[in-house]
């Protein structure tokens, strides 16, 4: 039989009693504001942890990448929409992309 299953399986397992290990074992609310907080930004710092590269790496250079976060970061900062913050940044990306690109600015 081939291993491929076998570290199917393993993971299976693994990511199965990481998700119910908790549930199973912790009945009673938590009290604790440090712990509590704590678990109430996890899922905040795992999507940011898993989005800031490919911010960064988006384009051929790094500047049009960070350019973009920071318009991205500006406008969100004001309030504007989810649709505004990623239109404008997209297009803050692409024309830095096509400034850098062009032959005079290397």
């Amino acid at each position: 039989m081939n291993k491929t299953y076998v570290y199917i399986f393993v993971m299976a397992i693994t990511t199965y009693l990481i998700r119910v290990l908790p549930l199973a074992f912790i009945r009673v609310d938590i009290k604790n504001k440090t712990i509590r907080s704590f678990l109430y930004y996890i899922p905040y710092v795992s999507l940011s942890v898993m989005t800031f590269p490919a911010i960064l790496n988006i384009g051929n250079h790094l500047l049009s990448g960070s350019i973009g976060f920071i318009v991205a970061i500006f406008l969100a900062y004001h309030r504007k929409s989810l649709f505004t913050v990623a239109f404008f940044s997209c297009i803050t990306v692409y024309f830095t992309e096509w400034i850098l690109e062009l032959p005079f600015f290397l």
